[in-house]
């Protein structure tokens, strides 16, 4: 893969590599933070939008000339008290619906916890050891013979993951969105797009090409 940048703006369905025989296609593993995702897919859509995220990974490295080998997804089971409540419960039950269905598209499911915190006469609630199950499998890929792995999130705390993955030799391609908005909740963020090897701009499109019918 070249080294130069790629920008792909919300008009420009160019794909990043020239089109070649397939059998030489790269291998990539796909690293995705499904809490940045959800986050971009309610941005996008207000009302219930559903779509089939293999189908959106697929579509993304077929127009981009990638050959998927495997993809991960990282997130973290809502909180659970001694005695869940309904609400609990339903959002549980919700959430282990999702899981299983990316495990039956033959997605890797890694998962963190969920903590809750105290704050005043409410609580916040936080994911942990997500982002540090990420940032190791991504290193780990390179004992897998892979040399190019896609990262689906926004957070610049993966910026030092994909400056060791350029130690030992793996390009990594970033998988975002961003405005130059400050005020969005979706701001460019510099730091992690100019660390990364390439980037590219997911659009709305992008999820409207593989929404469930």
């Amino acid at each position: 893969m070249a080294k130069e940048k790629i920008y792909k703006e919300e008009n420009v369905k160019n794909n990043m590599i020239p089109p070649g025989d397939s059998s030489e296609l790269p291998d990539v593993f796909v690293f995705i933070d499904n809490a940045y995702l959800l986050r971009l897919k309610n941005y996008f859509f207000k009302n219930k939008f559903n779509y089939s995220l293999k189908k959106f990974i697929s579509d993304f490295a077929e127009r981009n000339n990638f050959f998927v080998k495997k993809i991960y997804i990282y997130d973290a089971p809502p909180f659970q008290s001694k005695e869940p409540t309904e609400k609990e419960n339903k959002m549980r039950e919700d959430y282990d619906r999702f899981v299983n269905l990316f495990r039956k598209e033959g997605i890797v499911v890694r998962e963190g916890r969920t903590q809750r915190l105290k704050a005043g006469s409410s609580f916040i609630y936080r994911q942990k050891g997500v982002d540090m199950l990420l940032g190791i499998d991504m290193v780990s890929t390179k004992t897998e013979g892979v040399d190019i792995v896609i990262l689906l999130s926004g957070d610049s705390d993966f910026v030092p993951v994909v400056e060791k993955l350029k130690l030992i030799g793996v390009q990594t391609v970033l998988l975002t969105y961003f405005e130059r908005n400050r005020k969005s909740p979706f701001s460019r963020s510099n730091y992690l797009i100019k660390s990364s090897d390439k980037f590219i701009k997911i659009t709305k499109e992008d999820f409207e090409r593989v929404k469930n019918e």
